[in-house]
């Protein structure tokens, strides 16, 4: 998929890719990463859309086809909906500063909402990090979070939900990333999962996290997360602020 992500893939590609029936490999892709080969490949196609928009001075339709849609529209819908803004307004942000994290009110009109506590573990480093801790109604990083904490460093977390089922993640950006003009090294330096948490009337609930290298079976982030999608520019800005 990352080789060929441009390509029209099919599942069943795929399968004898792997020497699998599209049944048993459908399942077992599943069962390893959390969803579907197809959304796996979309949520590729949307990362490296990310990257040439950072990389590169081509349009977006030229982009839009680079990664396989054969319609403006259909990407620049999904593109949207998953990174939080549209492309040519990404492109923007990434030069000019993104701006933080605004969690999603919806959903929480007159409910009573639960909690979910926990400590965060990280590896030990040297590395001065900021650490994302949000919760989606997917196991992809993408969208508004519901909810969302921002730690300096590996410890305590909250996070305030309404009824329904969330996936807590969690990315650590090295801060001084953000003053590298290159896009391509600004990527997560660890990242973090929790079990899907269902939460219920105002409920409290415990859910810890360790933070660890990014591996090949990790969705890619497409949130735009400042630090992460923005260049120095941003990090001054958050300075400044």
């Amino acid at each position: 998929m990352w080789n060929r992500y441009h390509d029209p893939l099919t599942l069943e590609e795929l399968a004898d890719e792997a020497i699998f029936s599209k049944f048993y490999y459908s399942r077992l892709f599943r069962d390893v990463t959390g969803i579907s080969p197809g959304r796996f490949l979309s949520a590729i196609r949307l990362y490296m859309a990310k990257r040439h928009l950072l990389e590169s001075a081509a349009s977006v339709t030229d982009i839009s086809y680079r990664v396989g849609y054969n319609s403006l529209g259909t990407f620049t819908s999904r593109f949207t909906r998953s990174v939080g803004t549209s492309p040519a307004r990404y492109r923007i942000l990434a030069d000019c500063g993104m701006p933080p994290i605004e969690p999603s009110s919806a959903a929480c009109q007159g409910q009573k909402l639960s909690t979910v506590t926990g400590d965060l573990h990280a590896p030990e480093s040297d590395l001065r990090m900021r650490i994302y801790v949000a919760a989606f109604n997917t196991p992809v990083v993408e969208g508004v979070p519901q909810a969302c904490d921002v730690l300096e460093k590996p410890g305590p977390f909250r996070l305030e939900l309404p009824d329904g089922q969330w996936f807590v993640r969690a990315a650590a950006v090295a801060i001084d990333d953000e003053l590298d003009p290159r896009p391509r090294l600004r990527r997560p330096r660890l990242v973090g999962s929790a079990w899907p948490v269902t939460a219920r009337g105002g409920r409290a609930y415990a859910s810890d996290l360790q933070l660890r290298p990014l591996g090949p079976f990790d969705l890619p982030i497409l949130l735009a997360l400042p630090g992460l999608d923005g260049g120095a520019l941003t990090a001054l800005a958050q300075v400044a602020h």
